[in-house]
């Protein structure tokens, strides 16, 4: 079968898939006999992409790394062939460093919409959550707050009150993921041609939100596990990312639960993630001001006022370093920059 032909379980147009006009724009003239298709998959030796045809296994050029594609990434492909020919530029992307390694993990891509999962237990912590917001700012997709096991604390609206303080704008949502209405609501996010992607730590319910909002059959379903009484902590059931239709419209692409958070290369996600401060910046007296020390802060003079919270401030001085240290030097000529030893 070539992949442009059509078969049962096919995708019914390419826009429900997710495809617009920011892709079209990128197929030339160079592209004759290919066909667009969107990468569902990413194992290590492997890549599968469901096309308007529906799902198939590409076939890979020599030295191929499949670590350089992300699920959601649109491709095209030869299709006769089915050789995939080449990337399309990404709309959003969501990627981490992880400790140790010089290169950016790619999480997903083409993401309109990340839920940041965590759940009304001692799961949920300000910090971890500011983390998955300054990745989402700095990948341009639009981050929410999925509360989950509301069902079993008592004071569920507490935990939404605080999460709501972590940004400007956020909105900030509480479930049962194991409930027959999460589909509805969440709608407001998903719907034909939108992609949602889940991150969060394991046991918080990703892989039920998933079930659910995919009806996955029960073979098909992602693994989910228990979580320890003392710290909420979970086992991770999910291993590798994947793409999985909406039941009612729109993608949806879960991820393995994070042991560790670092961020790098997100300088403008954290001054949209502390906006207050990075609103009263250019306030203080020096333009280098640290908010820590220095005569005519007007970060400080906030705190001081009760206006921002020191701890928020302590929050933003710790990740801001973090940030700083993580991020590569670049050096070099314009045009043949290179990474600092």
């Amino acid at each position: 079968m070539l992949v442009g032909d059509a078969e049962p379980g096919g995708i019914a147009s390419l826009e429900t898939l997710g495809w617009s006009g920011f892709f079209a724009d990128q197929v030339v003239a160079d592209d004759p006999g290919c066909v667009p298709a969107r990468i569902a998959r990413v194992h290590r030796t492997r890549l599968v992409a469901l096309a308007q045809a529906g799902e198939i296994e590409l076939e890979l050029p020599n030295r191929t790394n499949t670590a350089d594609y992300a699920v959601g990434d649109w491709v095209t492909v030869e299709t006769t062939s089915r050789m995939l020919v080449r990337r399309l530029d990404r709309k959003t992307l969501l990627q981490r460093r992880t400790e140790g390694r010089s290169a950016q993990q790619l999480a997903a891509a083409n993401v309109d919409t990340l839920f940041i999962v965590t759940s009304c237990n001692a799961d949920f912590n300000p910090a971890r959550l500011e983390r998955y917001l300054a990745l989402a700012n700095q990948g341009d997709i639009v981050p929410v707050i999925l509360l989950t096991k509301a069902d079993t604390a008592d004071d569920a609206e507490t935990y939404r009150s605080q999460a709501m303080t972590l940004q400007r704008g956020l909105d900030v949502v509480v479930l049962d993921a194991r409930s027959g209405e999460v589909g509805k609501t969440l709608a407001p996010w998903c719907g034909t041609g939108a992609t949602v992607a889940l991150v969060g730590s394991s046991g918080v319910g990703k892989s039920t939100l998933v079930n659910s909002l995919a009806g996955l059959e029960r073979d098909a379903r992602q693994k989910t596990g228990g979580i320890r009484e003392s710290d909420a902590k979970g086992r991770h059931t999910t291993t590798a990312r994947s793409l999985h239709a909406i039941e009612g419209g729109g993608w949806v692409i879960d991820t393995p639960g994070l042991r560790t958070l670092h961020v790098s290369d997100s300088a403008e996600g954290i001054d949209a993630l502390f906006s207050e401060i990075t609103d009263l910046a250019p306030q203080c007296r020096f333009r280098d001001c640290t908010h820590d020390h220095e005569p005519g802060c007007a970060v400080q003079a906030a705190v001081r006022a009760g206006t921002l919270d020191a701890d928020r401030l302590a929050r933003w001085r710790k990740l801001t370093q973090e940030n700083r240290t993580n991020t590569p030097v670049m050096v070099g000529a314009r045009g043949n920059k290179s990474r600092a030893r």
